[in-house]
C-alpha cells in the first residue's frame, strides 16, 4: 500500500521539461512520511548548445577568411589570363591589371596615346601584369594578345603593345610589322635592357611606362630618341686596404724602422766613447 502511494505520488509530482542553456531547477516532491522526503532534481544540458555556439563562430571566422582571401586574390594572383580576356581596346589605351599604375599616369599616357594615334596613325597599348604563369616570355605574350586583338596582319599592321611583368621586373615592345618596322629593334633592345628593368628595379613603375612610351613616341614622330634613363652606379668605394697592399707596406717600413734603431742605439755609445777618449 505504501509502495503504491509512493509511485502515484511520483507520478503526479511536477517536471521540469524545458529551461535555457545554463538553468537548473530543483522540484521536490510532496512529503510521503515524516523520515522520508523524494527530490527531483533536473538540470538542462548545456553541451548541446555550446557546440552549436562554438560551431557557428568557427563558420563566421571561415567565412571571413574566404572573403579576405577573395579580396586579396584580385591583385595577387593577376596574370595572363585577365589579359586575354580583355576585349579589344576602345577608347582606352592602358590596362593596368598588376594594379601599379596611378590615377594621373594612366589618364596621362591615355591622353599622350591618343594623340600618338591620331598624329601618326600608329596604335600603341599598355599593359601592366604582375607575372606570367603559363608564358615564359614576355614576347612572346604579348604577340599572343596582338594576335587575339588584331587577328589579321592588316588590322594589327600599325599596332603595338608595350608589356610590363612587374614581379620579374622585364617586358616587351611588340607589335604588327609596320609598327616595329618604324620604331626599329635598336629602341625595342633599350627599352627592355635599359628603361624597364633599371627603374623597375626602384619600384618606379610608372616613370618605366612614362618614360618608355616618351622614346616611342618621339620616334614615330621623326624626333630625336631622348635615350634611357641612367643608371646609378652602386658601386662601393672601398676604404680599407687589403692585405695585398698591407704586405707591401710592411715590406718598405720594416727597414726603415730597423734602421732608425740601429742609429738610436749606435749615436748614444759613439758620444760616450768619445766623451771617455777625451779624458
Amino acid at each position: 500500500m505504501m509502495a503504491t502511494q509512493l509511485h502515484q505520488q511520483i507520478a503526479q509530482a511536477p517536471r521540469c521539461s524545458s529551461f535555457a542553456a545554463g538553468s537548473r531547477c530543483q522540484r521536490l516532491a510532496p512529503s510521503v512520511s515524516r523520515s522520508r522526503q523524494l527530490s527531483v532534481t533536473c538540470r538542462a544540458q548545456a553541451g548541446v548548445p555550446m557546440l552549436q555556439k562554438l560551431g557557428q563562430k568557427a563558420a563566421a571566422m571561415a567565412a571571413a577568411v574566404t572573403l579576405s582571401l577573395g579580396t586579396l586574390s584580385g591583385a595577387a594572383v593577376a596574370n595572363e589570363l585577365d589579359i586575354m580576356n580583355e576585349a579589344k581596346p576602345g577608347a582606352q589605351h592602358v590596362i593596368d591589371d598588376a594594379g601599379v599604375l596611378n590615377r594621373t599616369t594612366k589618364k596621362g599616357l591615355n591622353d599622350e596615346l591618343t594623340r600618338l594615334e591620331i598624329d601618326t596613325g600608329y596604335r600603341l597599348e599598355v599593359v601592366t601584369v604582375r607575372k606570367l604563369e603559363f608564358e615564359n616570355d614576355a614576347f612572346g605574350f604579348g604577340d599572343k594578345i596582338i594576335e587575339k586583338w588584331y587577328p589579321t596582319v592588316e588590322e594589327g599592321n600599325n599596332k603595338g603593345i608595350l608589356l610590363m611583368v612587374t614581379t620579374s621586373k622585364d617586358g616587351a615592345v611588340t607589335g604588327g610589322p609596320k609598327f616595329m618596322k618604324a620604331i626599329g629593334d635598336n629602341l625595342v633592345d633599350s627599352i627592355i635592357s635599359d628603361n624597364i628593368p633599371i627603374l623597375a628595379e626602384q619600384a618606379k613603375f610608372n616613370e618605366a611606362v612614362y618614360s618608355s612610351i616618351g622614346r616611342i613616341d618621339a620616334v614615330l614622330n621623326g624626333k630625336e630618341d631622348p635615350g634611357p634613363p641612367t643608371r646609378l652606379d652602386t658601386t662601393r668605394v672601398r676604404t680599407f686596404k687589403t692585405k695585398e697592399e698591407t704586405a707591401q707596406k710592411k715590406g718598405v717600413t720594416a727597414p726603415i724602422v730597423g734602421t732608425l734603431l740601429v742609429i738610436a742605439v749606435l749615436v748614444p755609445m759613439l758620444q760616450y766613447y768619445g766623451y771617455t777618449s777625451e779624458d
